[in-house]
């Protein structure tokens, strides 16, 4: 029979053939193809998920001003952000099983940043409570974030790994308190009146996001063997359905 088709045939790290080429292993300074490239990618797309999903929270009160929005409308369009979060959440598990965390990181990020790039357009609370709906798709990278580690590391490591990744990424959403509020939003504000400085600043995070999306579809793999796209095509993955992925975690014990 054929050799299994394997995209490295070597690895920085020391794995487990029996756990599907997982690394038994976890080394922070290391950023080798596939593993550990896959577990900075995984939880800096997190972070840069949440980096565009809080970048308007601190931008709240000068919008509150310019549209003359009471603190019921404000919380009604932090409502809808997190309301966007949870669904996507529920949609992108089975995806993850169908397409692998890169390709869903980078969908993700790309579109989470249009809705990002036009925070200057809202002009009443129905316009900043669709916007966050929209914004609040990036917080569903946390499935593919917890999924891509457990796909690269084996089960004596792999809660490790998910903790570092899950907790480095949830950094973006205080980090964006510190770099909009008290950088960015500051720093165009000196050149330009209040009202255009939360009109445009947005626009920063977007481009990052963007950017990070597109990058990461060509700096790294799917899982320890290569690209699901390679692996299905070699014969080494069957295809698999994200309904039934999805009835099958839905209507299993231990997901509740």
């Amino acid at each position: 029979s054929a050799p299994e088709y394997k995209k490295y045939q070597t690895y920085a790290l020391n794995v487990d053939p029996d756990q599907d080429d997982k690394a038994t292993e976890i080394k922070l300074c290391n950023f080798s193809r596939p593993h550990m490239r896959a577990f900075h990618c995984s939880w800096w797309c997190f972070f840069i998920a949440f980096f565009i999903w809080f970048s308007i929270t601190p931008l709240l009160s000068e919008i509150a001003i310019t549209l003359d929005l009471d603190k019921q409308q404000i919380w009604t369009s932090s409502i809808t952000g997190v309301a966007g979060t949870i669904f996507m959440r529920f949609l992108l598990g089975p995806q993850c099983d169908k397409y692998g965390a890169r390709v869903l990181f980078t969908i993700v990020l790309c579109v989470a940043s249009i809705p990002t790039a036009c925070t200057g357009l809202i002009q009443n609370a129905a316009g900043l409570a669709v916007l966050r709906l929209f914004i609040g798709i990036a917080g569903g990278s946390f499935v593919m974030c917890q999924y891509w580690s457990s796909r690269m590391f084996t089960k004596e490591v792999v809660g490790t790994a998910n903790a570092l990744v899950g907790g480095w990424g949830n950094l973006g959403g205080g980090v964006t308190q510190l770099v909009m509020g008290s950088l960015l939003f500051p720093l165009f504000k000196t050149g330009m009146s209040a009202e255009r400085a939360w009109r445009t600043v947005c626009i920063v995070p977007a481009v990052v996001a963007f950017f990070t999306g597109v990058a990461v579809q060509f700096v790294s793999e799917d899982s320890p063997k290569g690209n699901y796209k390679d692996l299905k095509k070699h014969g080494n993955m069957p295809e698999v359905s994200a309904a039934a992925s999805f009835r099958s975690g839905a209507f299993n014990f231990n997901t509740w």
